[in-house]
């Protein structure tokens, strides 16, 4: 069929228009009121009102907002606690480490990003853990949230915050969803690779102890980046992500995320929407997932299928095919009950560990609330995928 978006008509009611769009959207499970999302209806309203519908598909088609406003959780009695910020009175005072901004170019285009450096010297080289933030985040309300920072005074890592550029998406998402930043050598996973590669090198990082997680967006370039650099990041944490290779374009995306079903009435129907097969991730990395199962911005099923993927990727490569399962369910002391299962290999270690959150939505488990898109009520995925990095063995050294 035609494209609708490309459909002329002398005349048109434009306010019966803008309610059907608002109808579909609110279908979706889509909040137009606020976040990302009623940015893109304010351009198709304003479109509407000037008489051209065309304009406002294609600024829809130009700008990639594939990431909804999720539940928020407000700082409680009034706290604003920054990533970088000076320990309270009851804390253990400690110097404090450096937080230092640099920037990155190559092919691909300019990326800006922050480093954590701990005050405390090493007396070997530095595990690094990379951290990719969620759409309409920035890099220090990321660290702010996760306290990812705190972390690495206590064990000695280095931390690296890439941040999305505006001109790349005006929601500054990754664009985990494009063809071309989908690919080794290229695009977005080039650059942050090239980052990664830059402070290794500067900070003398241990290259066997590399590691990349992040949140919505961030987690499904981080499950991208483990697959395309293979050999330079030894494990991936995903937090509310989706798989490898699970859409091509934005409507694809918006049904990745909404389970791999269109959720939009028609959206099955516009080209690449629904029908495509998710691309096959065949690199054995090994993974740690936490989702929530009430998730409505990215469907748990996603990441249900980050594991299978890293499942099917190890039983290809390894010489004892089958991972040991094994599950264990619990409650956090804020009440929050989870389930943890882990898939281990004949000796024991763990390659791919999933958490799954009951009743938790779109937000950082155990996180603080002065980073927004944060659920305190736990677990702390920061510190469980911080333990889980740190116990594998360093490449080439089993």
């Amino acid at each position: 069929m035609k494209n609708p978006f490309n459909a002329r008509a002398p005349s048109f009611d434009a306010q019966v228009i803008n309610e059907t769009i608002q109808r579909a959207l609110a279908s979706a499970g889509l909040d137009t009121q606020a976040g990302p999302m009623h940015g893109v209806t304010e351009t198709i309203r304003r479109a509407l009102a000037g008489g051209h519908v065309t304009e406002a598909a294609s600024r829809f088609g130009a700008e990639p907002v594939i990431d909804v406003a999720a539940r928020v959780v407000p700082a409680g009695d009034g706290a604003s606690v920054l990533a970088d910020r000076e320990p309270s009175i009851g804390e253990t005072r400690q110097r404090r480490g450096s937080f230092e901004a640099r920037e990155f170019s190559n092919d691909a285009g300019t990326r800006a990003y922050k480093v954590y450096v701990p005050a405390a010297a090493a007396d070997a080289p530095r595990a690094m853990l990379v951290m990719l933030h969620g759409c309409t985040q920035s890099v220090d309300d990321f660290a702010a949230g996760t306290q990812m920072n705190r972390l690495a005074d206590e064990h000695g890592f280095l931390v690296v915050y890439p941040e999305q550029a505006a001109h790349a998406n005006p929601s500054k998402c990754w664009n985990w969803f494009k063809p071309q930043d989908q690919r080794r050598g290229a695009g977005e996973p080039s650059l942050i690779a090239g980052i990664v590669r830059e402070v290794a090198q500067r900070h003398g990082a241990d290259p066997r102890r590399i590691f990349v997680a992040g949140l919505s967006a961030g987690a499904a370039m981080a499950v991208v980046l483990g697959e395309t650099y293979p050999e330079l990041f030894a494990a991936v944490g995903a937090h509310s992500g989706l798989p490898y290779g699970s859409a091509h374009d934005i409507p694809s995306a918006l049904a990745a995320m909404k389970g791999g079903r269109s959720g939009m009435p028609g959206l099955k129907n516009v080209p690449g929407a629904a029908g495509t097969p998710p691309r096959k991730a065949v690199q054995a990395v090994p993974v740690i997932v936490f989702h929530g199962d009430r998730d409505h911005t990215v469907q748990p099923t996603n990441g249900a299928r980050i594991v299978q993927q890293a499942r099917d990727a190890h039983g290809a490569q390894m010489a004892d095919r089958s991972l040991r399962v094994s599950t264990h369910a619990g409650v956090t002391p804020g009440g929050r009950r989870f389930s943890r299962t882990v898939h281990a290999d004949v000796a024991g270690q763990a390659r791919i560990e999933s958490w799954s959150l009951h009743g938790a939505g779109h937000a950082w488990s155990g996180g603080h609330a002065s980073g927004s898109y944060t659920d305190g009520t736990g677990p702390d995925a920061s510190a469980e995928m911080v333990r889980f990095f740190m116990a594998l063995p360093r490449a080439g050294s089993a």
